[in-house]
Parts: structure tokens; sequence; C-alpha cells
């Protein structure tokens, strides 16, 4: 079955070449114009994306990442002007997968969007691997973040990142070495990704109750789990 991919934009252009390549990848678009428009159409049809634009009428694109990432966990590329550098951290941070500055490649749009699937996809270990650190437990078979018997609700990036650096304890991973492991050896976008998706998981154990800090930062080079008890 084609993979459905939601496109949210308000310039009919954008709207027309996407579905048009998009189309051509054998992948099945659906449209959504303004930003309730497409909180609408996202609980209804359940895509597997969506590409989101940022400047969008009647409720704009952060807010939309926002509310969507309440409610599920489905991969965002986000659409961002050249010139918008804080929308573009803002939206990583608050759940985006990665993001495409306009004016764009359509070539690297859907590229980019085979990468997200593909690794949305992916599973990180095999059925029965399980990874704990004191009283954190990575299940990678029930694809569960435990810290005792507490779950916490994490999306399958922030599992692939937090397994990759569990399995891993008290080594050193650069930001390099997570985009190959967690991305994808094909991504080909910037080291923020990573320091967005690890900001967003810290947030997410701190609120799941656990009191010790578990992804420590090496500065200049990237972040290591921590030892527990």
């Amino acid at each position: 079955m084609a993979a459905r991919i939601l496109v949210v934009d308000d310039e009919p252009p954008i709207v027309d070449v996407l579905a048009y390549n998009l189309e051509q990848a054998n992948y099945e678009v659906l449209f959504a114009r303004d930003g309730q428009e497409a909180l609408d159409m996202a609980r209804r049809e359940h895509p597997d994306l969506i590409v989101l634009d940022l400047m969008l009428p009647e409720v704009d694109g952060l807010e939309v990442c926002r509310r969507l990432r309440r409610d599920r966990d489905v991969p965002i590329i986000m659409l961002t002007a050249r010139d918008a550098e804080v929308d573009r951290v803002v939206g990583l941070e608050l759940g985006a997968d990665d993001y495409v500055v306009k004016p764009f490649s359509v070539r690297e749009l859907v590229a980019r969007v085979k990468s997200v699937l593909r690794r949305s996809a992916a599973k990180p270990a095999e059925k029965d691997d399980l990874v704990r650190t004191g009283r954190l437990v990575v299940d990678a078979g029930r694809r569960e973040v435990r810290w005792g018997d507490t779950a916490i609700e994490v999306t399958t990036l922030e599992f692939n990142l937090l397994y990759e650096l569990a399995r891993h304890p008290a080594q050193v991973l650069s930001r390099e070495q997570l985009l190959e492991r967690v991305w994808g050896y094909d991504y080909y976008g910037d080291l923020r990704v990573v320091d967005a998706a690890i900001k967003r998981l810290r947030a997410k154990l701190k609120k799941g109750a656990v009191e010790d800090e578990l992804i420590g930062t090496v500065r200049g080079v990237g972040y290591k789990m921590l030892p527990l008890q």
C-alpha cells in the first residue's frame, strides 16, 4: 500500500508541483490549505507523513506541529523561508523530524520524504532486544521506554536516539555519528536536528519522573549516556 503524504501549503504552485512529483514517486497525496484544515485532515485521514509549511492562515505551522505532536507520532517535514532561522529551531524543538528551506529542490524534498519514511519504519534492534541502564528500560521489541514502572511517551525518532545512546553507555557519540546511525547515512541536513531531538528527549524523560540526568553533553563533540546506579 502506498504511503499517504499530507501536503499543507496555501500556495497553489507549490502544491501542484509537490503533488505531481510525490505521485510520480508512488505516494498517495492529500492536501490542506490552512492550519485548521491540516489538523482536521490529519486526525481524520491518518497520513504516514506531513509536509508542513510554517506560514499558514488560520493556524500557523508551528502551532499545527505542536498540536499534532500531542495527538500522534506522525513524521513531519517543515517548509520554511530562507531567513526563518528561529522558526526552524523552534519547529525542530516542537518535534518536527526535518526541514527544507524555500525555494527548494523538489528532488531534494522527495529524497527527504523517502528518508524520513524509511527511518520511521526501521526498527533499531531485534525483536527481543532490551537495554537496561539503572531504572531505565529501553525495550526495542515493544518500542517502549520505562523508568521503573513508569512508561515514557516518545516518538519513533526519539526512541531510536535514546536506544543508540543507551546501548553505548558512557561512550561519547558525536553528532555526526548520531546522524548516521539514527537519521540514516543518506541524511544531509545539519547538526541542529540532533541538538533539538536531544532537548526534546531530555524534557520527556524529566516529565516522566526521571530524576537523574541521563544524557550528558560533551561540549563541541556530542552526547553520551551517563552511568546510573
